[in-house]
């Protein structure tokens, strides 16, 4: 096995080459600049499109300089009398005010010349992808903030191959906000599409939907208000398949909770299980591309076993040629099963759209990220929550074991690897301040639990790759790792830890913690 833990060669516009044009070098911001010269101090585009809090930054005046902004990079890269037929599609999930904010960016790229096909219902942000590869589209936006707090809402953007636009797609969107776009003599036509039903029947082509029926596996779904809502159910409704639905109804409070599939807000998902004697609960986020899960005691099913389970299933059953790839805060279990079945495995930054970006230049067969984005290549270039919950059911029926005993099986096979993540929401300056100390640490150090630095990563945060003296008392035990990571667009720190035990990950958490903070 093979690792390139260096980023892929940026694709922008996969084997197209994109047309361009002289749109940048004809207009100009509104302050006297020009086009790209200057960043908007409200948006900012992360890992995976901007997100802001409703009517504090995330306005309906922002919204319009985002899409105006999305306009002006489609303008640039399209051919002008293909721009009508192109066009772009827009979709919403289910959060406060998403519709309006998705019939307003509509508008601002129809008064532009480009023809809009938006969604007539909430969308899952999978089902927006397949929609603009499926239909030839320049692009896409989706009106989404995933798995955050209710308060927040946000704007992705989906390239034309049906994934998230490339860092340098979204570096050049970036460059024309706030910059004026010209407005065409007559609005392009605005066009309300269906874009969930044939997403609805791809996905249902790629699982094993006769064996999941036959199986007599029942299972717990949870679309956790989201827009996944009644899809997973439907399907197994209509195939006959024993489940119970919880929080199925669309709340754009998503009272009590984060619309994301970890703990705690998964916590009524292992309850509803348990209840009643089902053998998995199957989780979707708040725009259902990213997986959650319990096993039949309830426990939480953390994402790195899900991509595990998934892996380890594709690569040995399927035998689906292609390389993997990971992000740099993923189970190391995945390195382990590629080294087993010899594939190569490309280790990357933090996002998924460096998964994109692998998948835009080579053969890749499956890549994934921490928070349960996973994807396929044979798929689409984009992470799938409902995808991945069928294939987790598809697994379970084929193997014949519930998931508490697929997970064992790996543990038992690969080692003992558990983990665990704590979000940090403190001010920049002691953020910022924790980032620079962690870097200036040195190897042989045992400053987290008395654990000596092994090796440090810098390839996204800060990783120490520590001995761990409880690994040696295990057999085939887990490396041992630590990384912080400082958000680009929040004040907000993340600490994820792998290792042998849960212990070990709690020790490791804490000690971090109290390294963040300073104490």
């Amino acid at each position: 096995m093979a690792i390139d833990s260096v980023n892929p060669t940026k694709v922008t516009n996969g084997s197209r080459e994109p047309r361009r044009s002289s749109f940048s070098a004809r207009y100009t911001v509104c302050n006297g600049g020009t086009a790209g010269t200057m960043a908007h101090p409200v948006i900012k585009f992360g890992t995976d499109g901007w997100r802001g809090v409703i009517a504090s930054d995330f306005t309906f005046e922002n919204v319009r300089t985002a899409a105006a902004a999305v306009a002006a990079y489609v303008h640039a890269q399209e051919d002008p009398a293909q721009l009508a037929s192109r066009g772009l599609c827009i979709g919403y999930d289910s959060r406060f005010l998403s519709q309006a904010f998705a019939k307003t960016c509509a508008e601002v790229v129809a008064a532009t010349g480009i023809a809009v096909k938006l969604a007539k219902e909430i969308t899952p942000t999978p089902a927006l992808s397949y929609g603009v590869r499926e239909l030839g589209a320049a692009g896409g936006i989706m009106i989404t903030s995933s798995h955050n707090p209710a308060q927040w809402n946000g704007v992705k953007y989906k390239a034309f191959y049906g994934g998230s636009g490339s860092p340098s797609i979204i570096a050049e969107i970036e460059s024309y906000l706030g910059a004026p776009v010209p407005q065409a003599a007559t609005p392009a036509a605005i066009e309300e599409v269906d874009f969930i039903a044939p997403y609805m029947a791809a996905i249902e082509q790629f699982a094993d939907l006769d064996l999941i029926a036959k199986s007599g596996f029942k299972f717990a779904i949870d679309s956790m208000y989201g827009a996944g809502r009644e899809l997973l159910s439907g399907v197994f409704t209509r195939l006959g398949v024993d489940h119970v639905q919880i929080r199925g109804n669309v709340d754009p409070l998503f009272p009590g909770i984060n619309p994301e599939p970890i703990e705690p807000h998964i916590r009524a998902l292992g309850e509803a299980v348990v209840a009643n004697h089902c053998d998995a609960g199957l989780c979707t986020d708040g725009d259902a591309d990213r997986i959650g899960a319990t096993d039949e005691h309830g426990n939480f099913v953390d994402p790195h076993k899900i991509f595990s389970v998934l892996l380890n299933w594709v690569l040995k059953s399927k035998g689906w040629p292609g390389d993997v790839t990971r992000a740099f805060n993923t189970t190391k279990m995945l390195d382990r099963i590629c080294a087993k079945y010899r594939r190569t495995l490309h280790e990357h930054g933090i996002g998924f759209k460096y998964v994109v970006d692998y998948m835009q230049a080579q053969e890749i067969v499956m890549g994934g990220e921490e928070s349960g984005g996973i994807g396929f290549q044979r798929h689409l270039p984009e992470r799938d929550g409902l995808l991945n919950a069928l294939l987790l059911a598809n697994v379970m029926a084929e193997e014949k074991k519930t998931l508490g005993q697929l997970v064992a099986a790996l543990q038992e096979e690969f080692g003992e690897h558990q983990y665990g993540r704590i979000d940090l929401h403190i001010a920049d300056e002691i953020k910022n301040g924790a980032i620079g100390r962690a870097k200036a640490l040195k190897v042989g150090e045992p400053v987290f639990a008395g654990m000596p630095i092994l090796r440090i990563e810098t390839l996204d945060g800060v990783k120490f790759n520590l001995d761990n003296p409880e690994a040696k008392t295990k057999p085939n035990a887990a490396e041992t790792w630590l990384l912080l990571r400082a958000s680009g667009t929040e004040p907000l720190m993340r600490i994820y830890s792998e290792s042998c035990s849960t212990e070990s990950v709690a020790k490791l958490l804490e000690a971090a913690r109290g390294f963040a903070l300073g104490s």
